[in-house]
């Protein structure tokens, strides 16, 4: 269904016409557009197609030249074309009106006058009252962008033909503070009462409070694997175990460099013991 019909006088507002149907048919679709020689098939009877199109459409587009009031009758030259009944831009305009379809007019250039609604025949003398909008040749694509958008505005059928708007890209959101989600590997801790975390581990650990067994547990001295006397072997390198207080875990594995977690505090070697 054509939205969109545009009324215009030959003499002065053809190009005008042509390129506003351009500009609305890439924004709202070609078939939104209702302009007679595009959208009258040849041998068709224009009488009838015309006064249709009017009353099915939502806009009225009336494009209006400085001179398109006072434009001369075809075969009475010493008579306003107005002032015919069979005057086609009149009856188009007497059709939207008593269909109740929203004319806009819109004046070309930046000379032209408001209508005066005594020039004009009465069945369309509240055309002078219609809200109009602005056209001129040097601005264009501004007035045609500026129209379509008043138009999305003011008429729904139209917002939703609207390819501008399907075609507009979300601006990127504003960055805020970074709050971190995850930590891969190693232990960390949050703040409040989460405690501790643990991203990744690959062998034994312990985090909270309690024993911990591992294998084989051992009353007094806690080992956490099996357990060894005398020197142990990481990796072809010799590590002592070191055992520091009453209390100590020493993990065995593979692992490189050793080691020693401290659980209390250290105590004063009794007489006799080594260093």
């Amino acid at each position: 269904m054509h939205e969109i019909f545009i009324n215009y006088r030959t003499a002065g507002g053809k190009t005008t016409a042509f390129l506003f149907n351009e500009a609305l048919s890439q924004r709202f679709g070609t078939d939104s557009v209702f302009l007679a020689r595009k959208s009258i098939d040849v041998g068709t009877n224009f009488d009838s197609v015309l006064c249709t199109a009017v009353r099915r459409c939502t806009v009225f587009l009336a494009l209006i030249d400085g001179g398109w009031i006072d434009t001369p009758h075809a075969k009475r030259p010493n008579r306003r074309a107005l002032t015919d009944p069979q005057d086609w831009v009149r009856r188009e305009l007497e059709e939207a009106f008593a269909y109740g379809v929203l004319v806009v007019p819109v004046l070309l250039g930046r000379t032209t006058e408001q209508l005066d609604p005594r020039r004009l025949p009465k069945s369309i003398a509240q055309l002078a009252e219609c809200q109009y909008e602005r056209f001129t040749e040097r601005g264009a694509t501004a007035d045609l962008d500026r129209l379509g958008d008043r138009l999305v505005s003011s008429v729904p059928a139209l917002a939703k033909l609207d390819q501008r708007a399907s075609r507009t890209v979300p601006a990127d959101p504003e960055p805020g503070p970074h709050h971190p989600t995850g930590q891969s590997g190693g232990i960390g801790t949050l703040t409040g009462n989460l405690g501790t975390f643990v991203g990744e581990s690959h062998g034994p650990l312990h985090t909270g409070n309690g024993d911990q067994i591992n294998g084989d547990q051992i009353r007094g001295d806690q080992i956490n694997g099996g357990q060894v006397n005398g020197d142990q072997v990481n990796g072809g390198q010799l590590h002592r175990p070191e055992f520091n207080g009453g209390h100590a875990q020493y993990i065995a594995g593979d692992n490189r460099g050793g080691i020693h977690q401290r659980f209390d505090a250290a105590q004063e070697p009794e007489d006799g013991e080594d260093r």
